[in-house]
């Protein structure tokens, strides 16, 4: 879809339709290296006579609280990365770290900020090996703000990606969506709500790799942040002959997410998750997965949610709890900006 607009929106940091667009129609102009095709979370980069590839990715992180229930802007920086390089069937190894803070930020937020992506690099087996800071004006940078570029390894001939798929593979998700941006928008805006809910931002390496190591079936896997899930499936269908139908009696959800859901009118299938995977595995091997994912701290709520399908090519569909069927877009505009 052609770019009606001619300066940059909010909405074209959301993830969802205006972001697609602002990558394929003026970033993929200028950018048109092989290894950007298929606008993968990390690059597959081979290298010559060597027994595995590198995959490498960047990020930044502009999150609004930077502290908020169950992490902070450092942990979801390095969490982030490490996820990219993780659902690329990749090992994480070496992360670069840049730093933009504003004048008047305190260092003792700083030092906390710090201190949260040190142990979340260790507690990975990670190494933060190089970065940069820059400090710009008060009034110009919000706090903080930080950009990670990941390093990783994957195993020579492992081979996954959206052209892999086809009709009649299982979609699986790790566990209940939207966590991330539930905890936000209840430290943001001061709710009031009392809630023990926290963001989900977590590494997902250890769960990745646990099904790797076990299942030749994974065809593709992603990270569902901006645009949630819902921005996932619609990327994995655009353009396809295929399509896909999710069941909503199999999403994973708790009881407080759906009250969060109903009293601020959010659609849980678009709300951003940071500690979640998203795979789509041949059917001969989806319920084994799942059973290794069960058996993981990071998966113990996954489940099977729908499958490809030849009907309805290019579209996902649900079949509700109802017995409907309604028609999952791929979202427009923004619910709660600033999120990760």
């Amino acid at each position: 879809m052609p770019m009606k607009d001619d300066k940059i929106l909010i909405t074209y940091g959301a993830g969802g339709r205006q972001t697609r667009n602002l990558i394929e129609n003026v970033l993929l102009k200028y950018f048109k290296d092989p290894a950007l095709r298929l606008l993968p979370d990390s690059a597959s980069l081979s290298i010559f006579k060597s027994c595995a590839d590198i995959c490498f990715t960047t990020d930044a992180y502009v999150v609004k609280p930077i502290f908020f229930p169950g992490g902070d802007i450092g942990k979801l920086s390095i969490c982030g990365t490490i996820n990219d390089l993780a659902v690329s069937g990749a090992k994480p190894l070496f992360i670069s770290c840049s730093l933009i803070i504003e004048e008047g930020f305190r260092i003792s937020d700083l030092e906390k900020i710090l201190m949260s992506m040190a142990d979340t690099a260790m507690l990975n087996s990670v190494r933060i090996v190089t970065g940069d800071t820059k400090v710009v004006d008060s009034g110009n940078g919000d706090g903080i703000f930080i950009t990670t570029s990941g390093i990783g390894i994957k195993k020579k001939g492992l081979s996954m990606g959206i052209d892999k798929i086809k009709p009649g593979d299982a979609v699986i998700i790790s566990g209940v969506p939207g966590m991330h941006e539930i905890s936000i928008v209840n430290a943001r805006e001061n709710l009031g709500f009392k809630s023990n809910l926290k963001s989900d931002c977590a590494s997902v390496y250890g769960l990745v790799s646990k099904v790797l190591s076990s299942s030749n079936g994974v065809k593709f896997m992603r990270d569902p942040t901006r645009g949630g899930l819902a921005s996932v499936l619609n990327e994995i269908v655009s353009n396809r002959k295929y399509g896909i139908r999710i069941y909503e009696e199999k999403i994973p959800v708790t009881e407080e997410v759906s009250f969060f859901c109903e009293i601020l009118g959010f659609d849980i299938l678009n709300l951003a998750s940071e500690g979640r995977v998203v795979m789509v595995v041949d059917r001969n091997d989806c319920e084994k997965v799942v059973s290794i994912m069960k058996k993981h701290s990071s998966g113990k709520m996954s489940s099977i949610i729908g499958y490809v399908t030849d009907e309805l090519p290019g579209k996902v569909v649900m079949k509700t709890k109802t017995g409907g069927e309604r028609f999952i877009l791929m979202p427009s505009g923004r619910q709660l900006p600033r999120i990760c």
